[in-house]
């Protein structure tokens, strides 16, 4: 099973998927592709695997990646193979996507495997001052940049099996291993 986490950049994903896979045997998650730099904090092939931009272009070409977007000006993708892998193998993989990724996913991959979707809401205000307070702390530009995606972001909870306003970050670790559970 995939289970996709979706939500504005900062509605915290990334922090609820790490927790979920701790307490959760047999969760895994698998790193996008991307070209942008590395930030503080990351950790080649586990945060992201890190390619430059023609690399990028050429897995496109050679048809490695289930879906790729363009998100704050850097390619991101997910990985066929290693996704393949870890599915075949009988894990559950839970993997935080943007919600242009989400859509693509759920068309290319709910024929051949089950997938759920999961949004993760905060307020607008909230999620300015969690942006501000990152480690990586981007800059006002990228903050705005962030904020601007907002409703359009929003705009899809529509899509998504689950919506989980994400103000308890304990509930919605629970929330998130009661709809793996259930499967």
């Amino acid at each position: 099973m995939l289970v996709i986490l979706s939500g504005v950049a900062g509605a915290g994903k990334d922090t609820i998927k790490r927790e979920v896979i701790k307490r959760m045997e047999n969760v895994e998650s698998i790193p996008s592709i991307t070209d942008r730099p590395m930030r503080p904090g990351d950790i080649p092939n586990e945060t992201y695997i890190f390619v430059d931009n023609e690399k990028f272009k050429e897995m496109i070409e050679n048809n490695e990646l289930y879906e790729f977007d363009i998100h704050h000006n850097h390619y991101y993708g997910v990985p066929r193979k290693i996704l393949n892998d870890k599915i075949n193998s009988g894990k559950t993989v839970i993997k935080d996507v943007d919600v242009n990724g989400t859509e693509n996913l759920v068309k290319i991959l709910k024929e051949d495997m089950k997938v759920v979707t999961i949004f993760l809401r905060v307020s607008k205000e909230e999620l300015r001052k969690r942006l501000e307070n990152r480690v990586d702390k981007p800059d006002e530009k990228e903050i705005e940049l962030r904020l601007s995606r907002f409703e359009f972001e929003e705009s899809k909870i529509g899509n998504y099996d689950y919506v989980i306003n994400n103000t308890n970050q304990e509930e919605t670790i629970k929330q998130i291993m009661e709809i793996i559970e259930k499967g």
